[in-house]
């Protein structure tokens, strides 16, 4: 399937609190390289007639604002943790300038979190102002938002399913500490691979630098930017001098095109 150029924007790239954390003192919250701040982990993927966000986290909204984005086609959800989902109700916006539903993707277990934690938004009496949204499962093989083709990559947040994307020659998985050898064949190729990694220590669900580290060199993906990162992982330029050519920790704002 064609490939559109892609432009991808690291709208957040930090854990479920963020960095700095809330009343945490340690260096790298008080640190005042703006690489050290961390907004909730997602992406935006635009081609040209195209825009994508994954994820829709407690900062959507500061998130939008921040990138000026005005036209949003689609919303793709990983899983149905709080800090993945909780900007939804903020789609309304794009709902009053488009006058049109968001078209949003997700497994069957984030559409059953999002129908209880956002009831009103599918509940029989439209209250007006409420998001619109056209609910789809995520298929199992490849398939296109707009002009962008996407192809799901099911891994594992301990026992959790989570849903990864591989669009073109680029790879987000988040929330991630196995991935089984099938979906890995879905990676390899690929140019840029995106990585949850939280921290230098050992975690029961998510990988730890050394494991993202082994995982990119066992896929042989030539260029790599770790998201997903705790204030406990360091400072993003102490970490980054000591990562190996071609892996990167990834910031706020970064753009990367493919």
């Amino acid at each position: 399937m064609f490939v559109p150029s892609l432009t991808i924007k690291f709208l957040g790239t930090g854990t479920s609190g963020g960095v700095p954390m809330i009343a945490c003192n340690c260096e790298v919250c008080i640190s005042q390289d703006q690489k050290d701040k961390r907004l909730r982990s997602s992406i935006l993927v635009s081609s040209d007639n195209t825009t994508i966000v994954v994820d829709t986290t407690p900062d959507f909204r500061t998130q939008m604002l921040r990138e000026e984005v005005k036209k949003l086609d689609g919303v793709l959800f990983t899983h149905p943790h709080k800090d993945h989902v909780a900007g939804l109700d903020d789609i309304k916006a794009f709902n009053y300038f488009h006058q049109q539903p968001m078209n949003v993707f997700a497994n069957e277990l984030t559409q059953a979190s999002l129908k209880k934690e956002f009831s009103y938004i599918f509940s029989e009496f439209r209250y007006p102002g409420i998001p619109e949204i056209n609910l789809h499962n995520i298929p199992e093989t490849e398939f296109l938002i707009g002009d962008i083709p996407v192809i799901p990559i099911f891994v594992w947040h301990l026992k959790m399913p989570v849903v990864g994307f591989r669009f073109g020659d680029f790879t987000y998985i988040t929330d991630a500490n196995r991935i089984e050898e099938s979906e890995k064949q879905k990676i390899i190729g690929s140019k840029i691979l995106i990585l949850n990694t939280l921290r230098k220590e050992k975690h029961i669900s998510h990988f730890n630098l050394q494991e993202a580290v082994d995982l990119v060199n066992e896929l042989k993906v030539p260029k790599a930017y770790f998201t997903h990162i705790s204030h406990q992982m360091g400072k993003h330029q102490e970490v980054n001098s000591e990562l190996p050519e071609g892996i990167k920790l990834a910031f706020d704002g970064q753009v990367i095109n493919c």
